[in-house]
């Protein structure tokens, strides 16, 4: 089965959320709570990872993590199978604790404003999820989150947990009282905004990339992030990844692909709607896009204008059996 690819490299950031089984509980109390933060005191220690915000709920947590050393996937299979196998002991259960493959959103550390973005979701999840009481709840009183390690001095706070990024990209450029203060103030009134109907619709808007898209950054980051991508396709089977990453790459190199062909047969993509639905140049182009990408007849279709998408299939067919001297010449040019 295809399963989206984990792109992992020396560095790398990741906003990572992960549900429980079939969403139930991944904590039931407070010594549940407690042995989660301990996995991520270890697996930082064993992995070198650095972790600038997180918050674990119910039934799902969030982090942004950062890997110095291309080691997420190793990381994370060692703390989420170390975590369910103390779980289940504890609770006397068996199975899976966790849903399915987590999700793990690069994020432009290169950039600004993308650190705060991200960080500020992942803080004020517990004034989203309801456990913050609006007349008089503060987030800091939230105990299993980063948000109060923020407001403690550097000593107190766990050595894996970094806070220089988050604050810097939020304007704060010191980390000492006054520093801790304009965090609590900044953060405070950002939940504010959450609790007011036109807050709350800025915010999810700000928020909408962080939950659907496969990264968070710069067109060039995207960019860097397709030349990784690319690499990693070269060394396994392209059919055995899947996922927003792998398609927006496929359609990518699909495009460049049709490009190309357009500039080799003489023919603007303006002219392709005047052209028969069947010309030849418009099937070898369909040829060559099949012959090298994974994008649908559906898309050939729509973007050669070639009518109903059993007419792509019929038309490559038809190129591939061809044995005039025409084809089988534009043929040869494209192999």
């Amino acid at each position: 089965m295809a399963r989206k690819p984990r792109i992992e490299f020396e560095g790398a950031v990741y906003h990572i959320m992960s549900r429980g089984d079939r969403c139930e509980q991944i904590v039931e109390d407070d010594t549940d709570c407690t042995r989660f933060m301990e996995c991520v005191e270890e697996v930082c220690g064993k992995t070198g990872w650095r972790m600038h915000a997180f918050c674990l709920l119910g039934n799902h947590y969030h982090a942004l993590c950062e890997t110095p050393e291309a080691n997420l996937v190793a990381g994370m299979k060692w703390l989420q199978g170390t975590y369910t196998q103390r779980f289940n002991a504890r609770h006397q259960r068996r199975g899976h604790v966790f849903q399915g493959r987590y999700k793990a959103l690069l994020v432009d550390a290169e950039s600004e404003g993308y650190f705060g973005t991200v960080s500020t979701y992942i803080h004020l999840n517990p004034a989203r999820a309801g456990l913050i009481r609006r007349e008089d709840g503060q987030l800091r009183d939230y105990p299993w989150s980063s948000y109060p390690l923020y407001l403690k001095r550097q000593a107190q706070r766990p050595q894996w947990l970094a806070t220089e990024r988050v604050l810097g990209d939020i304007g704060i450029d010191r980390d000492d009282w006054r520093g801790r203060r304009e965090y609590a103030t900044y953060l405070e009134g950002r939940k504010l905004e959450l609790w007011t109907r036109v807050g709350r619709k800025e915010l999810e808007r700000e928020w909408k990339s962080i939950r659907r898209g496969w990264y968070l950054g710069s067109d060039e980051f995207r960019d860097r992030l397709q030349n990784r991508l690319e690499g990693m396709l070269k060394r396994h089977r392209r059919d055995s990844y899947d996922g927003e990453a792998v398609r927006y790459h496929n359609e990518t190199g699909a495009l460049h692909l049709l490009e190309r062909g357009l500039e080799a047969l003489g023919i603007r993509q303006a002219d392709l709607h005047a052209l028969p639905k069947n010309e030849r140049r418009k099937a070898i182009l369909a040829w060559l896009i099949r012959k090298n990408t994974t994008m649908s007849s559906e898309w050939i279709s729509r973007q050669l204008d070639m009518g109903h998408i059993s007419n792509v299939t019929n038309y490559i067919r038809d190129v591939e059996k061809a044995k005039d001297k025409f084809t089988r010449q534009l043929r040869a040019r494209f192999a």
